[in-house]
């Protein structure tokens, strides 16, 4: 019998918390490569929050994934056939082909990646878009300067585990806000930052002030919710906040209401929202500098892996509850 393609599709749009029947995972002929066009067997499936707000109707930066449609998801895999003069069978590619085991691209969403400088699966995480957010997001819009206090929430996932690694390279200090005792000493005595202050003891405000003496210059703004209104009133004059994300209120069916914005005008914090995808040219440059990084030890990074295409709807909310260490990847191959 010949091989299928696996796919996840959305199968319905949630209302709060996704559940795994807001999926439907089917088999589908492997497609053929046409003129132009490049096969792809994906290896690694990346799951990440934003998806979330992939799986709604509304107005955002991106078209939501449509019902009956492949989830979105960046992937990385090897090039079975190649009608495309840029690429040639055997390579591994790196792109946004979905929940699936098998992909068609133009070659426009694809880029060539060398598993010898890096794990494939790196380049979903900390040579990937997560590192690049980080890279783009800490240096770009946060500009620390040596001596300030950078502050990150979800600390120990892909994303804020670079940040705080990029912001000690700046001669900063560099604190995490985790989630539990594993994931704080984590950030500190494998990560390398100053320090870790875990949310979950319910002293968020006056821990966060005693691993942050001098205040708060910068500011990396992954969760939003409490966390983000804590960190707020500990702000300094003239600090600057990289809005990334707000996993906090993804799943919320109400709008929610902060008392932050007054400490906004009170010490003229710059926060400025980004898309990693709208600096391409920031997004080039940080994988350029990351991998060398990454490959030489001087980033480190963790993963949380799920075995199976079949198992990646239960992966992607237990990640949107926290459930995951690291970057969550699912192995395909």
């Amino acid at each position: 019998m010949a091989e299928k393609n696996l796919q996840v599709l959305l199968a319905s749009r949630p209302t709060g918390w996704p559940s795994e029947s807001n999926f439907r995972i089917v088999e589908a002929d492997v497609p053929e490569c046409g003129p132009g066009e490049v096969l792809i067997r994906n290896h690694w499936l990346s799951l990440d929050p934003y998806m979330r707000g992939r799986m709604n109707a509304g107005k955002s930066y991106a078209a939501p994934v449509e019902i009956g449609a492949v989830m979105t998801g960046g992937t990385v895999g090897e090039v079975l056939e190649s009608k495309h003069p840029r690429f040639k069978a055997g390579q591994y590619v790196v792109g946004r082909l979905g929940w699936q085991l098998f992909a068609l691209s133009s070659g426009e969403d694809i880029s060539v990646v060398d598993p010898k400088l890096v794990p494939l699966s790196a380049y979903l995480g900390a040579v990937g878009m997560p590192g690049a957010t980080a890279w783009s997001g800490l240096l770009e819009y946060c500009q620390p300067r040596a001596g300030e206090t950078v502050v990150v929430s979800a600390a120990s996932g892909a994303v804020g585990s670079i940040v705080g690694q990029l912001a000690k390279m700046q001669g900063c200090r560099a604190v995490g806000i985790a989630g539990g005792p594993a994931k704080c000493a984590y950030v500190v005595d494998e990560l390398g930052f100053d320090a870790c202050v875990d949310y979950k003891a319910g002293r968020l405000h006056d821990d966060l002030r005693t691993a942050c003496p001098d205040g708060i210059d910068c500011y990396f703004e992954n969760v939003g919710g409490v966390t983000m209104d804590t960190v707020f009133r500990l702000l300094n004059p003239f600090s600057r906040v990289a809005l990334c994300g707000l996993i906090s209120e993804y799943n919320a069916t109400e709008p929610q209401a902060f008392t932050m914005m007054r400490a906004v005008l009170v010490n003229r914090v710059r926060v400025q929202g980004f898309i990693v995808s709208d600096r391409m040219d920031l997004y080039q440059r940080a994988i350029a500098r990351l991998g060398p990084l990454v490959a030489a030890g001087r980033i480190r990074y963790r993963e949380t892996v799920t075995e199976g295409l079949r198992n990646a709807p239960g992966a992607f909310i237990g990640m949107l509850r926290g459930e995951n260490f690291g970057k969550q990847l699912v192995k395909l191959a």
